[in-house]
């Protein structure tokens, strides 16, 4: 199910981008992380369910790979909600997740990150795939985007994000920002036809946090015991903070 009932816009340039890509970016998705992002986020699915939670939130779902790899692994009755702003990519994300069995809690609903839908501590778990980017950087909203996560999580409830990130090694993360530069932005214009999305991930991804950088941001913002497990050498990482 897809709820439109917010259509608040945000932010309007990511808006335009992530209305004008949805159809090619799942394919743009495997074919420039090869095909890693799959099994990034079945970890991040399995993190998000590690504490047994009531309900979870796919905050910048997306066409929803995130939140449909949870209603997959869950246990039980977990409600999972999917929430973005691009409307097109919800209409994605609740096709693929008619292929659920039957009885699966799981929705996705159209909104702000900056001004979520939930009471206080509603959720038990936040999980953010490849988005906390869109949300941070040179976002003007960005410390809004965190209080807000920090406020529907419950006491003692979790953040994972899956993101890319800086590899400590030098010629590694040279290398990296390689790759960014020529492969990553090329192929996504070819693919998407969308010069500038995939221009903007380059760029956004070369210049985004480090390791160290981003636990700073969630202690300042009230998390504790964050932790990192780092993916292809540092390029990415699973991040899990405790509220």
């Amino acid at each position: 199910m897809v709820d439109y009932a917010d259509e608040t816009v945000p932010n309007k340039s990511l808006y335009g981008m992530f209305t004008a890509i949805p159809g090619c970016y799942d394919l743009v998705n495997r074919v420039i992380t090869w095909g890693l992002d799959k099994r990034w986020r079945v970890q991040a699915a399995r993190e998000c369910l590690a504490a047994q939670p009531s309900r979870v939130l796919d905050l910048g779902c997306g066409t929803g790979d995130l939140a449909i790899n949870v209603a997959r692994l869950a246990r039980g009755g977990v409600e999972v909600i999917g929430l973005d702003f691009s409307r097109p990519m919800l209409e994605i994300a609740a096709r693929k997740a008619e292929l659920l069995a039957k009885g699966s809690r799981i929705s996705f609903t159209c909104g702000d990150a900056a001004n979520l839908p939930a009471a206080d501590g509603y959720f038990d778990c936040v999980g953010i795939s490849f988005a906390f980017r869109n949300l941070t950087y040179k976002n003007p909203l960005a410390q809004r985007h965190v209080a807000e996560v920090v406020r529907v999580l419950n006491p003692g409830g979790r953040l994972v994000i899956v993101e890319t990130s800086q590899p400590k090694v030098k010629l590694i993360r040279k290398l990296f920002h390689l790759y960014l530069g020529w492969f990553v932005s090329g192929i996504g214009y070819l693919l998407s036809g969308h010069r500038g999305a995939y221009h903007y991930l380059a760029e956004s991804a070369a210049r985004f946090y480090t390791t160290e950088e981003l636990k700073e941001v969630l202690v300042t913002a009230g998390f504790s015991r964050v932790t990192c497990h780092p993916l292809l050498f540092g390029a990415a990482g699973i991040y899990v903070a405790v509220k």
